[in-house]
C-alpha cells in the first residue's frame, strides 16, 4: 500500500461540534485525514473534546495531534475572544519549536498554516519555509464608513483601524513575506485574492473554507406555529460588521407591507445592546427577538422550524449557517461577499449585490418580501437541498486533496 503524503496542520482553531472557524479548522483536518497523513498542531483547551470525539470515531488513525497552550500565569488575561489576537500571535511564536521538531523527526515536508483563516496575523518561522500551503485566508475585506458611522465607538475604531492597514497592506513587510514563501496561498473571497502581490498571484486561488454539513434532517421535525407567522432566521456572533443593524432596518420596512413575519437572530457578542436599542427604537420588539447563544440541537432546530434564512454580513461571515440552510432545504437571503456567495444564485437563494447603505436596506426588504411567497420559498428551498450535495464536505476533501496533489507535484519536479 502506498504511503500517504505527510502533511503537519497548523490548527489554532480545531474543535468538534462547533461551527465557525472552529468548525472550519475540524472539517478540513478531517476531510485531509482521507487523503494524508496528518500531524495537527492545536490548543490544549481543545483536547479533552477532540479526544472524546477519537474514541467514538476510532477509524480516524492518519491524525496525529499535538497539543499546546502557554501557562496560565501568560495567558490569564484571555477571556473568550478578548485578547484573542495578542494570545495568538504569542502561541505561534511559541509553538515554532514544536513544528520544526516535529517535521524534522517524522520527516515531513509540507507545512499547512489552516486556522485562523487571516492573512494579517502571523505564521510559524519554520512552518513557511517549507512547502507551505496558507489558507484558506482572509480578514482583509473591510466595511465602508457609510455602514461603520452607525456602529458603536469600539466599532467604528475597529473598522477605521482595519481600513487603515489593509490600504497599507503592500507596505506589510510581514505579509509580503507571507506571500512570497507560500507555494499555494487559498484565499476566502475575490478581495483576499486581490490583496495578493502580482508577483504571487500564480500562488493563488479563490476557495472558499466551508462546505455544505451532512446533517441527519430527520431528527429535527418542523414543529410549525400556531400564528402562521413566516419565520426568518439570522445567526453569528454579534459584532457590529455582520449587518443585523441593516438587517433589522430592512425588515421593518418589510413590517409595514406584510405584518405576519418575525425574525430570530441568535448568538452573543459586543453589539447586542445597540441591536437592542435599535429593535426598541423601530418599535419591532414583537416582530424581532435576540435569542442569544444556543447549542448547537437548538440551532439545527430552529433551523428546521424556519422558513426562510437571512445572512446579512456585509463580508465573509455566517458561512456556517449558510451552507447549512442548503441542508435544510431553506432558501437563503444573502448579500455578495464576493466568497462562498459564488455557490449561490438567484435560482435557489436571494443574492442582493453590496451597494449603498439606503439602497442595501431597501433590497434586503424586497427580498424578505419576496419570500413570504409559499411556492417560491418551497421552490427556492427544494433546488438549494439538491444543489447542495455538489458543495458537501466530501466534495469538498476531494477538491482540497486534488489541489495539493497537483501543487507539490509541480514543486517535487
Amino acid at each position: 500500500m502506498k504511503e500517504k503524503l505527510k502533511i503537519f496542520v497548523s490548527a489554532y482553531a480545531c474543535e468538534p461540534n462547533l461551527g465557525s472557524e472552529i468548525g472550519v479548522g475540524w472539517n478540513w483536518v478531517l476531510q485531509m485525514s482521507q487523503y494524508f497523513e496528518l500531524w495537527v498542531l492545536t490548543r490544549k483547551s481543545n483536547q479533552a473534546s477532540i479526544e472524546a470525539w477519537l474514541e467514538e470515531n476510532p477509524s480516524y488513525k492518519n491524525i496525529h495531534f499535538i497539543y499546546f497552550d502557554l501557562p496560565y500565569y501568560l495567558r490569564f488575561w484571555k477571556k473568550g475572544m478578548r485578547g484573542v489576537r495578542l494570545y495568538y500571535n504569542i502561541w505561534q511564536w511559541s509553538t515554532n519549536t514544536i513544528v520544526k521538531r516535529t517535521m524534522q523527526e517524522h520527516r515531513i515536508k509540507i507545512f499547512h498554516h489552516l486556522t485562523y483563516g487571516n492573512a494579517l496575523w502571523s505564521v510559524s518561522k519554520y512552518g513557511k519555509q517549507q512547502f507551505f500551503i496558507w489558507g484558506p485566508t482572509g480578514g482583509v475585506e473591510t466595511i465602508p464608513s457609510e455602514f461603520s458611522k452607525h456602529y458603536h465607538f469600539k466599532g467604528r475604531l475597529i473598522e477605521f483601524l482595519r481600513r487603515t492597514i489593509v490600504k497599507r497592506l503592500r507596505y506589510n513587510r510581514g505579509f509580503k513575506k507571507r506571500c512570497k514563501n507560500a507555494n499555494l496561498i487559498l484565499c476566502k473571497t475575490e478581495t483576499a485574492f486581490k490583496s495578493i502581490p502580482e508577483q504571487f498571484n500564480n500562488k493563488a486561488q479563490i476557495f472558499t473554507d466551508v462546505a455544505v454539513e451532512k446533517i441527519d434532517i430527520k431528527s429535527y421535525t418542523n414543529a410549525g406555529n400556531e400564528n402562521k407567522d413566516i419565520v426568518y432566521y439570522a445567526g453569528g456572533r454579534l459584532d457590529a460588521w455582520r449587518g443585523f443593524d441593516i438587517l433589522i432596518e430592512a425588515f421593518a420596512k418589510a413590517t409595514q407591507t406584510k405584518p405576519n413575519i418575525k425574525l430570530e437572530i441568535i448568538g452573543k457578542g459586543s453589539d447586542k445592546t445597540r441591536l437592542e436599542t435599535l429593535i426598541e427604537k423601530l418599535e419591532m420588539q414583537s416582530y424581532i427577538t435576540l435569542s442569544g447563544q444556543v447549542s448547537m440541537e437548538k440551532y439545527y432546530q430552529k433551523l428546521a422550524d424556519c422558513d426562510v434564512v437571512v445572512n446579512p454580513c456585509l463580508k465573509e461571515g455566517a458561512v456556517t449557517i449558510a451552507f447549512d440552510s442548503m441542508s435544510f432545504g431553506k432558501p437563503l437571503i444573502c448579500i455578495d461577499t464576493g466568497g462562498y456567495t459564488r455557490y449561490f444564485t438567484n435560482e435557489y437563494a436571494v443574492v442582493i449585490p453590496k451597494t449603498s447603505r439606503e439602497e442595501l436596506i431597501a433590497n434586503l426588504a424586497k427580498g424578505i418580501l419576496q419570500m413570504t411567497g409559499t411556492e417560491i420559498r418551497k421552490d427556492k428551498g427544494q433546488k438549494a437541498k439538491e444543489i447542495g450535495v455538489q458543495f458537501d464536505w466530501s466534495h469538498k476533501g476531494k477538491a482540497i486533496s486534488e489541489l495539493i496533489n497537483s501543487r507539490y507535484k509541480q514543486h517535487s519536479n
